[in-house]
C-alpha cells in the first residue's frame, strides 16, 4: 500500500487534495499520468458499453437537481450510515467499517452494513473494539448521518433553497426517461448511460481514492419489459459482461476478483437483488462494481411524486407499463486503483519496478529517447520520430540521464514500449524498440514504427 501511494504521488498519478494548505481529508487530485489513465479507462468503458451497443444511449445530466428528485428516490430518508466517535482522541468513523476492519484483522470477513444502531452498538461492546487511532475503548453511542452533501441556491440570506449534490448518477437518467422516449422513440429493451462525478459525505479516512468525497462513476440503466424478458436472464447477461470488462478489457487477474451477493440488510432500499465485483485490495476484497435489479422502483416513485406519466407504450399491443431496470455500476476511481494494484510488479532480478498494465490503458503508449541528449543529430532525428508518432499515439519524450535509468523510469509508469534513436539510426533509418514486460529489444524500421505499435495495440 505504501509503495503504491508513494509511486502515485512521486510519478504524478494521484496527489492529496489541497496539500499546500495541509490537505482536506478524503479528497484527491489526479496528476498528469493519473488523468490520462483515468481518461483511458473511462473512454474504453464508453466505447464498450455505449458506442458498441446498438440500444444504449448516452446522457450527461446535471450534478444539481431539484431536491424533490432525492426525496422521491428515497435518498433523503434512507441514504444514511452509522457513525461513532472516540471520546479520547475524537477519531470519527463509520461504525460498520470499524467493525468490519476489526473482524477482518481477526480473520473474519463478516459484513455489517445495513445493521441497526442497536445491533452495531452491541457488536462494538461485545467485541470491545478499540479505537484504531489511539487504542482506547471509549466510543460514543452510534448515530445516523446522511451521506448527501447539502448546499444552497440563492443570493439573499434567508431566501436560499436547500439542494443536494448528487449522491449517485442514476437519478439523472431516470428523470430523463420520458425525454429520451419522446426524442428517439426507442424500443425496449434499451439503456441510458452516463459517466460523471458523484458526492458522498464520507468520514472514513485513508486508502487513497477508494472512498472519497467526490468520485467518478460510469453506469447505465437497462430498461426492459418484465412480461417479455425474465429479469434473471437480463441480470446474468450483464453480470457476464461486467466480468469480461474486468478481466479481458482491464486485464485484471481473475484471482484478484470475486462476486459477492448483498445480504438483505445490506442491500439498498431500491434493489431486489444486488451483487458486487470485489477486488483484492491490500486491505482485503472490497467493492469495485455493483450490479442491481432495481425493478420499477425509481420510475414508479418519480411518476407518483411528479405526476408525470413515465410509462412505456408497447408499439405493437398498445400496452402501457413501467419498465423494470437492471443497473450495472462501475467505480472509475476504484477501477484505476485496481489496475495499479493488479499491475504493480517488483522485478528483483533486474532491480526495477514495473507497472504491468494493458498497453491500451497506459498513460503513454511509447517513449522516445535520443541515445545522447547532447548530440544534435540524434536529438533532431528523435524529435522527428516523436512528432510523427504523436499524431496517432500518446507519446512521452525523455532525454534525462543515462538510457538505463530512462528505461526503468518508463517501466515504473507502465509505458509498454521505448524507442531509442542511436548512431546506427542515422545510417539505416531503424530504431531499437524495447518491450516493457520482457525488456527484450528489436530493431524496427522508422517507416514501419506507427504500423508496428498500432498492430500491437489492436
Amino acid at each position: 500500500m505504501e509503495k503504491i501511494t508513494s509511486l502515485c504521488k512521486r510519478r504524478g498519478f494521484i496527489y492529496p487534495g489541497s496539500e499546500i494548505y495541509g490537505g482536506l481529508a478524503n479528497t484527491y487530485d489526479y496528476g498528469p499520468l493519473g488523468v490520462e489513465l483515468l481518461r483511458n479507462i473511462k473512454n474504453l468503458w464508453w466505447e464498450t458499453f455505449v458506442n458498441k451497443q446498438t440500444n444504449i444511449y448516452g446522457l450527461d445530466t446535471n450534478i444539481l437537481m431539484s431536491p424533490k428528485v432525492w426525496e422521491a428516490s428515497g435518498h433523503v430518508a434512507s441514504f444514511a450510515d452509522v457513525q461513532v466517535d472516540c471520546r479520547e482522541c475524537q477519531y470519527r468513523t463509520r461504525a460498520d467499517h470499524l467493525i468490519e476492519d476489526y473482524l477482518q484483522s481477526k480473520g473474519d470477513v463478516g459484513k455489517v452494513e445495513g445493521f441497526s444502531t442497536k445491533e452495531i452498538e452491541k457488536i462494538i461492546n461485545d467485541e470491545k473494539i478499540p479505537c484504531p487511532k489511539c487504542g482506547e475503548f471509549s466510543w460514543t453511542k452510534p448515530r445516523m448521518f446522511n451521506n448527501l452533501f447539502e448546499t444552497h441556491i440563492g443570493i439573499i440570506s434567508g431566501e436560499k433553497d436547500l439542494i443536494y449534490l448528487r449522491g449517485e448518477i442514476a437519478q439523472g437518467m431516470f428523470v430523463n426517461f420520458k425525454n429520451v422516449l419522446d426524442s428517439l422513440s426507442p424500443k425496449l429493451p434499451f439503456g441510458l448511460a452516463q459517466s460523471g462525478a458523484a458526492f458522498r459525505n464520507e468520514i472514513t479516512l485513508g486508502k487513497l481514492t477508494f472512498r472519497s468525497l467526490q468520485f467518478n462513476l460510469s453506469e447505465f440503466e437497462y430498461f426492459f419489459d418484465p412480461v417479455v424478458q425474465n429479469w434473471e436472464e437480463v441480470y446474468e447477461r450483464w453480470k457476464g459482461e461486467m466480468w469480461n470488462w474486468s478481466t479481458k478489457l482491464l486485464g485484471i487477474d481473475e484471482k484478484n476478483l470475486k462476486w459477492r451477493v448483498h445480504t438483505d440488510k445490506e442491500r439498498s432500499h431500491y434493489s431486489k437483488r444486488t451483487e458486487d465485483v470485489d477486488f483484492n485490495f491490500p486491505w482485503g476484497f472490497k467493492e469495485m462494481y455493483g450490479l442491481a435489479y432495481r425493478t420499477d422502483f425509481d420510475l414508479k416513485n418519480h411518476m407518483d411524486k411528479s405526476g408525470v406519466d413515465l410509462r412505456y407504450t408497447d408499439p405493437e399491443s398498445g400496452r402501457k407499463f413501467i419498465p423494470h431496470v437492471v443497473e450495472p455500476s462501475f467505480g472509475m476511481d476504484r477501477s484505476l486503483l485496481a489496475v495499479l494494484f493488479n499491475g504493480y510488479f517488483e522485478d528483483v532480478g533486474k532491480k526495477r519496478t514495473v507497472l504491468k498494465i494493458r498497453p491500451g490503458l497506459a498513460p503513454y503508449k511509447v517513449a522516445v529517447f535520443p541515445l545522447l541528449a547532447n548530440k544534435e543529430d540524434l536529438v533532431k532525428k528523435a524529435r522527428e520520430i516523436f512528432q510523427n508518432l504523436s499524431k496517432s499515439l500518446q507519446v512521452a519524450w525523455d532525454d534525462r540521464g543515462n538510457i538505463g535509468k530512462r528505461y526503468f523510469s518508463q517501466d515504473e509508469i507502465g509505458t509498454p514500449w521505448c524507442v531509442t534513436i542511436d548512431f546506427k539510426t542515422l545510417d539505416d533509418d531503424a530504431v531499437t524498440v524495447r518491450d516493457r514486460d520482457t525488456a527484450q529489444q528489436e530493431r524496427i524500421s522508422v517507416s514501419n514504427l506507427e504500423k508496428y505499435f498500432l498492430k500491437k495495440l489492436s
